[in-house]
């Protein structure tokens, strides 16, 4: 190669070096531009009904979500709060309560198999580990010292994360008030003879991240009903606290809704065991009836996404980003299949392909 070509190639490994250095701020800007695509589908919406200005429009809506927002301050959250406190409390009591069932259940086949004389055996050993599990104070003295440093850090990870809230809010508020400016900065980075192009390209990113957001509340909405209808018919407590959390956590594909299983078996677990084994068949059947009826059917206009992909995407951008990675694993996958299907696809190996049907 030449020494262009050398410069060339210099810059670019430099261009990637800094982009990776700044990946933290790459994800919060992105973050920033899913909330405004969120906000400029309100506004559209708004706008294609009452013709008004676009700086009235987006008041009108985050006045919206202000309001809605204290509402759920006053009347949803203090009782899901107390709801949730109490499943916390719950959680090691349920514990409690699944070890000694697993216990019981080993003594009963270590009866049929070996006799009485070794139960005892495995009670005494029980016993022994037991006591074997009781730190002395130097240990109890050490984990005390790293538990006020954890809270010390968690405290300073409180103030860093409240300063990027600030800044993503920050950033899609003022994309949302002049969308059609900020996109045509990007576009003026990249090469004229592309530039309409890329326009139409971004169009398409910006309906797929629309119709995800929209085909996520919907499917999220579904599944916290179903869940609270199913918990109220098996006569599970906290019904309310288990039914926002199963719809709060279907944000998260494939690991959310497995987490969000945890509470109310849970809860069921220390009522009746029975209760237990109904409430994980009643959650995978809702997850069932959500994966293949609830979102194919609103999400009929969405990129479709394949679930091995989608795991894939969570697996990589949390271990590249962190947990913000996880959150944005999705649309980050949504943009990119779009990128990948306009620019990959059709602008480079299909014209490389009629190229090579012609010679």
């Amino acid at each position: 190669m030449k020494l262009p070509h050398w410069l060339a190639l210099s810059a670019l490994i430099s261009a990637g070096l800094i982009l990776w250095s700044l990946k933290g701020i790459i994800i919060q800007v992105f973050a920033g531009i899913v909330l405004a695509m969120a906000l400029c589908t309100l506004v559209e919406i708004l706008r294609s009904r009452v013709p008004i200005s676009r700086a009235i429009a987006l008041l009108i809506c985050l006045l919206t979500i202000f309001l809605i927002f204290c509402l759920l301050l006053v009347i949803v959250v203090p009782p899901f709060t107390e709801e949730f406190q109490q499943i916390i409390v719950q959680l090691p009591t349920a514990a409690n309560a699944l070890s000694e069932l697993a216990l019981e259940g080993l003594r009963k086949v270590n009866e049929i198999v070996y006799g009485s004389y070794n139960k005892e055996i495995i009670e005494q050993n029980i016993i022994l580990n037991s006591l074997n599990l009781i730190p002395d104070s130097s240990s109890l003295a050490a984990g005390v010292g790293d538990g006020i440093k954890k809270i010390l850090g968690f405290a300073g990870n409180l103030g860093s994360g409240f300063v990027q809230l600030i800044f993503i809010l920050t950033i899609s508020l003022m994309i949302s008030l002049q969308p059609n400016s900020y996109r045509e900065v990007a576009i003026l980075l990249l090469p004229s003879f592309y530039r309409r192009r890329a326009r139409s390209i971004l169009r398409e990113c910006g309906k797929a991240l629309s119709n995800w957001m929209v085909g996520v509340l919907i499917s999220s909405f579904c599944v916290a009903l179903l869940a609270g209808i199913g918990l109220l018919i098996l006569g599970v407590k906290l019904v309310m606290a288990n039914a926002l959390l199963a719809g709060m956590l279907n944000v998260i594909p494939n690991v959310g809704p497995v987490i969000s299983t945890i509470f109310p078996i849970s809860v069921a677990l220390l009522d009746e065991p029975w209760k237990a084994l109904a409430v994980l068949g009643m959650y995978i059947v809702i997850q069932n009836l959500e994966s293949y009826l609830i979102t194919p059917s609103v999400m009929h206009h969405q990129v479709k996404l394949l679930p091995g992909l989608t795991l894939i995407a969570q697996f990589i951008f949390t271990i590249v980003f962190g947990p913000i990675g996880l959150f944005l694993a999705l649309p980050l996958t949504v943009v990119l299949q779009v990128l990948i299907k306009e620019v990959i696809v059709h602008d480079l190996l299909d014209p490389w392909k009629k190229r090579r049907l012609t010679i």
